[in-house]
């Protein structure tokens, strides 16, 4: 069976990622690609609700969201992982975990005051008042990706986003289908 796809969505909180994700998704799934959303903030409540936000907890819950991925790969489906991910090294585990042929990330670059504006959970807030600890972008750093697959901006029409990251899928698909 050909393996599948990963497609990484990382940025700051509210940058969009989950937005994108969801239109990626039902994309490939009138094309009858079978697609899988693995979304951070829904498996922050169950895959990993033990875990909390320091740099480690981080990085076990991106290796978990990794694996899941994989095994989506390895069946030959397109994993779409949406979360905050902020760390550099914790993304290249991520890479690893999928395997580098398969993994395309996606920066969703979207301005801090944008994030802060979209915010109707009030997280910015909380994080700026000191309620909030570990919060990304106030508190805790974000590293962006230094060579994403794809950077795009998480303002504006969404639905553009979507070519580029479809562009950078199939590249790997060619990629593989020559190896």
């Amino acid at each position: 069976m050909a393996e599948g796809c990963c497609v990484w969505f990382t940025g700051l909180p509210c940058a969009g990622k989950t937005t994108m994700a969801v239109q990626l998704a039902e994309w490939l799934e009138k094309k009858g690609v079978e697609a899988v959303l693995l979304d951070g903030d829904v498996l922050r409540r169950t895959v990993s609700a033990d875990l909390g936000f320091s740099r480690d907890q981080r990085q076990a819950n991106v290796e978990r969201v990794a694996a899941l991925a994989s095994e989506v790969v390895q069946r030959g489906g397109v994993a779409i992982c949406a979360l905050v991910s902020p760390y550099r090294d914790a993304r290249k585990s991520a890479r690893e975990i999928v395997g580098s042929a398969n993994f395309v990330e996606v920066f969703v670059d979207t301005p801090l005051e944008v994030c802060e504006g979209r915010d109707v959970k009030g997280m910015y807030r909380a994080a700026r008042a000191g309620t909030l600890e570990h919060f990304t972008g106030v508190s805790d750093p974000y590293e962006a990706p230094l060579n994403p697959e794809v950077q795009v901006a998480g303002i504006g029409e969404m639905s553009v986003a979507i070519q580029p990251i479809l562009d950078a899928m199939e590249r790997r698909i060619v990629r593989q289908a020559k190896a």
